[in-house]
């Protein structure tokens, strides 16, 4: 039995790609670039900017928003908070 890995959801695949774009050094980067730089596999940032994938483990979560120069929760959010948003029981 493998244990429970937390998941992390993309807030939005284009605020993905526009921070891409301009990362915290004002310098754009790539997906291979990303990937070198994080660990994550090219195929899960190339299936997240394009909404074939919407989430992702929390260490890769944590190494993109880093790479990124944001705070993880900008571009991600909880999965375990997502469903209690999404089932209309999560504390304000």
């Amino acid at each position: 039995m493998t244990p429970d890995v937390p998941l992390y959801r993309l807030v939005s695949a284009d605020l993905l790609r526009l921070l891409m774009d301009r990362t915290g050094t004002g310098r754009p980067v790539s997906v291979r670039q990303l990937a070198a730089l994080t660990g994550v596999p090219r195929t899960t940032i190339g299936d997240l900017m394009t909404g074939t994938r919407s989430s992702a483990p929390a260490a890769a979560a944590h190494a993109i928003a880093s790479v990124l120069g944001v705070d993880v929760l900008v571009l991600w959010v909880p999965e375990e908070r997502a469903a209690k948003a999404r089932a209309g029981t999560a504390v304000p």
